[in-house]
């Protein structure tokens, strides 16, 4: 960003101008598992990943700071493993290692595109990531770079949806972002349901009343008691991270 700038103080005034033009300086973004899969019926799709970590290299140049939760449901998701016969504690954990894994290969890729970033466990398990903190990860932050947080909450029947409100209250995230297949809420599932209609905004409250399964109820609390607004938008559609960033009118707002 600083090149062709000879004049220090020139870049300085211009570059205050323009980050203050973006609504967001910190955001927790949550990744769907799943949508790693891109065209595969499991794994991680090269070219998804590749998609993804560009995108948050280019946001992140822009100023913006970025805390990641990935999903393992395109390698293993506890529920599901537990309702095949596995122990839900044991499926539970399990998941939490699908996770580590997906952080790792994002910050791979991440660091193929040019941008630093450091996997926190939330979990012992170094040298694979380092154990989390909320003072280490804000620390990555400040220092400019990314910081992914696997392994769940690191305790079973928790969901990464639930991992992603708490590690976003807990970074002081001005917003989490959930990155999802469809481009917002609906009134019903878009897939089976036509004629749903997607809500441009909505309250917590009106999530809860309607019954509509963008999260889990303790997300859902923790986001409203903390007051921590969600978008819900689609992020396999590459350019849509940054256009929100950007403040256009991408997904759904969820607020008190």
């Amino acid at each position: 960003m600083t090149k062709g700038f000879l004049i220090q103080g020139a870049f300085v005034i211009f570059e205050l101008k323009f980050i203050g033009m973006i609504p967001y300086k910190r955001i927790l973004l949550k990744l769907s598992g799943e949508s790693l899969m891109g065209e595969l019926q499991y794994g991680i799709d090269p070219s998804r990943l590749q998609d993804y970590a560009e995108e948050i290299s280019e946001v992140t140049r822009m100023g913006v700071q970025i805390g990641i939760v990935i999903g393992g449901g395109n390698i293993f998701r506890g529920m599901s493993g537990a309702a095949k016969g596995f122990d839900r504690v044991k499926g539970d954990q399990m998941g939490m290692l699908a996770t580590v894994i997906n952080s790792l290969a994002l910050q791979s890729a991440l660091t193929a595109a040019g941008t630093r970033s450091k996997v926190f466990t939330s979990i012992r398990m170094e040298p694979v990531g380092e154990f989390y903190s909320k003072e280490k990860a804000i620390d990555t932050l400040l220092a400019g770079g990314v910081a992914i947080i696997a392994g769940g909450t690191g305790n079973p029947y928790f969901t990464t949806d639930t991992a992603s409100a708490l590690r976003g209250i807990e970074i002081e995230a001005e917003a989490m972002f959930k990155g999802t297949r469809v481009d917002g809420i609906y009134s019903a599932d878009p897939e089976k349901v036509p004629g749903a209609t997607r809500f441009d905004t909505i309250t917590f409250n009106e999530v809860y009343s309607r019954g509509l399964k963008i999260m889990d109820l303790t997300a859902l609390t923790l986001c409203s008691e903390n007051k921590l607004p969600v978008v819900v938008f689609n992020m396999d559609r590459k350019g849509n991270l940054l256009k929100i960033v950007q403040n256009e009118k991408i997904g759904t707002l969820v607020t008190n």
